[in-house]
C-alpha cells in the first residue's frame, strides 16, 4: 500500500480535530478495507493500524481468518440476519443495527455478543438502510432490552457536490446522540464520515471515521 497515502489521512485528521479543539486521540479511524487484499491490510498492520472495517459477510470473515487476532474488526455495511454467523465471533463493533430483527439475530449465539450502533438514515434514503428518525428511540429501548450494548450512533449522508453538503445530516445524528445520551446517562460514540467528508465529522462530532479509497485507493478485488 502507499505509505503516504495513510500518513496524508493522519495529518487531515489531526488538523480537522485542532480546527475544532479537539484532541486526535478521539478519533478511531478505521480503515474500510472493502476489496482490498490481506496484504494491504497486513501491511497498514504493521505500522499499528489496528481498526480496520468491512461491508462484505464473508470478505470479513476470510480476512479475519488469515490476519492477526488483535485486529479491531468493525462491520460498518449493511448486513442481513441470515449473514450474522459469519461475522459476529471475529466483529469488535457492528456498526449498521437498523432493525429489531437483526438486532435479535445478533444476540443470539454463544457468549455475549458484540456491541453495536444503531444506523439512522438521517437524509431519508431508504436504498442505504438506516432506521428513521422518528423509530430510532423505539429501536433503542428494543435494543437494550434484549442485551445488547448500544455504544452510539452511525449514519451515511446523502451524497452531496461539497464536503460541506454533509454537515447539517452530521449534526442531525449528533443531535439525536445527545438525546440519547441525556437518556441513558452514558457518553455515546458518533460513527460518521467517509473519505469525501470526514474532515466535516469531525467538526460536528465525530468519534469514529470510516475511510477507505483515501487509505488505499481503487478497490484491488471484486466485490464478493
Amino acid at each position: 500500500m502507499d505509505v503516504e497515502r495513510y500518513r496524508v489521512v493522519a495529518g487531515r485528521v489531526n488538523e480537522a480535530t485542532e480546527r475544532s479543539g479537539r484532541s486526535a486521540e478521539e478519533i478511531t479511524l478505521i480503515a474500510v478495507s472493502k476489496g482490498q487484499p490481506v496484504e494491504e491490510v497486513g501491511e497498514l498492520y504493521e505500522l499499528g493500524h489496528r481498526d480496520f472495517g468491512e461491508n462484505r459477510a464473508q470478505e470479513m470473515a476470510d480476512k479475519a481468518a488469515q490476519l492477526p487476532t488483535d485486529i479491531r474488526w468493525h462491520y460498518v455495511g449493511s448486513l442481513q440476519s441470515n449473514k450474522v454467523r459469519l461475522v459476529r465471533n471475529v466483529t469488535s463493533l457492528l456498526h449498521s443495527v437498523d432493525r429489531a430483527s437483526l438486532a435479535k439475530a445478533w444476540v443470539k449465539g454463544i457468549g455475549e455478543p458484540p456491541p453495536v450502533l444503531i444506523q439512522v438514515d438521517v437524509g431519508d434514503e431508504a436504498q442505504k438502510g438506516g432506521v428513521a428518525p422518528d423509530s430510532l428511540l423505539d429501536l433503542w429501548h428494543k435494543a437494550n432490552a434484549i442485551g445488547l450494548r448500544v455504544r452510539g450512533l452511525m449514519t451515511i449522508p446523502p451524497v452531496g457536490d461539497q464536503p460541506d453538503d454533509s454537515r447539517p445530516y452530521f449534526a442531525a445524528l449528533r443531535s439525536a446522540r445527545d438525546g440519547l445520551a441525556l437518556e441513558s446517562g452514558s457518553r455515546l460514540e458518533l460513527s460518521m464520515g467517509m473519505t469525501d467528508d470526514f474532515e466535516i465529522a469531525i467538526e460536528e462530532g465525530a468519534s469514529m471515521i470510516r475511510i477507505g479509497r483515501a487509505i488505499f485507493g481503487p478497490r484491488l478485488l471484486q466485490d464478493q
